[in-house]
């Protein structure tokens, strides 16, 4: 496992909202869902996506963009159109004079908008939950990020057509298989933003592909749980621990056990949020020897214990 697959195993949507809307100019739809990473593919018409700070997106057809909650933004025909209905989370649909939408602008199975047909028409992906991504990958990201049709020329092109045809059935096990073309199409979308060079990729990225560093790293990120020593690391990497300790630190930016621990307890975070684990059973997975062992580093890391972490997630819906 590489340093980047260890991190987008996290992406592992349930039941996301998945929807194909169409709209005819001028339209405008305020996003306040609060959702952790919106995937936006625009596949027919132009687009903009506006958020309350930073730059302004244009999609043209074929460009993708992801948004990184919980910041608000608008996706218009143009940045000057009043928008027209407001997202919430949960779902639910607004009058942005707070009147009631939800069912207003269905068209069929997973359709939204003014019609079928309509001039614009993007396919939208939401994952629900921050813990359904992974923490870890969320801050490697900007809040909104795009790609155009000829940045994911490789790697997404195919998935288009596909997603187009999919999100529109109504067959047995149908959200399972969108489920799954989302998680592949963000992990595609992410591959293809890394390599660009205004990207700016996180140093553990960088650092897979040197010839120490890389292989320990994914050491690291694919047996988390095992008791792994400066020592031990450095026999794997056939250097000596002074070497690996140097050579890490410079690529990585911090020492390997630190970053161990840091891999350890975002994980641990993770599986507090996305499961019912006893966090005996969550320390035993991600390689504390005890409850208590993972409490002490996770409150110290994250200012509050796993419990206090799970239900205060738990809260935040």
């Amino acid at each position: 496992m590489d340093a980047l697959t260890g991190l987008l195993e996290g992406p592992r949507a349930r039941g996301a909202f998945m929807i194909r809307t169409c709209f005819d100019p001028p339209w405008s739809v305020r996003i306040e869902d609060r959702a952790p990473l919106t995937v936006m593919l625009l596949v027919r018409g132009d687009a903009w996506i506006v958020p309350d700070r930073g730059e302004r997106l244009r999609l043209r057809p074929g460009d993708l963009a992801i948004a990184c909650g919980p910041d608000p933004y608008t996706c218009a025909d143009d940045p000057g159109t009043a928008p027209q209905a407001l997202i919430l989370p949960g779902g639910a649909c607004h009058h942005p004079d707070g009147r009631p939408l939800n069912g207003v602008m269905d068209l069929g199975v997973r359709t939204w908008g003014g019609r079928p047909d309509g001039e614009t028409v993007m396919l939208i992906g939401t994952y629900r939950m921050r813990g359904e991504i992974g923490g870890r990958l969320l801050d490697a990201l900007p809040p909104l990020l795009s790609l155009t049709a000829d940045d994911r020329h490789g790697p997404l092109t195919p998935l288009t057509p596909l997603l187009t045809a999919e999100i529109m059935r109504d067959e047995p096990g149908q959200e399972v298989v969108l489920d799954r073309l989302l998680d592949l199409l963000v992990i595609a979308a992410l591959r293809a933003w890394f390599a660009r060079p205004e990207a700016a990729p996180p140093a553990w990225y960088e650092a897979q592909g040197d010839p120490v560093v890389g292989p320990v790293l994914r050491l690291l990120q694919g047996d988390p749980a095992h008791p792994w020593t400066v020592a031990a690391l450095a026999a794997k990497a056939g250097v000596s621990r002074a070497a690996l300790a140097r050579r890490f630190t410079e690529r990585v930016g911090e020492p390997p056990m630190t970053y161990l621990t840091g891999w350890r307890l975002a994980l641990a975070a993770d599986r507090l949020r996305a499961t019912d684990d006893t966090i005996g059973a969550i320390a035993r997975h991600v390689g504390y020897g005890s409850a208590f062992a993972l409490s002490t580093a996770f409150k110290r890391e994250y200012g509050a214990s796993p419990q206090e972490w799970r239900t205060r997630a738990a809260q935040r819906g």
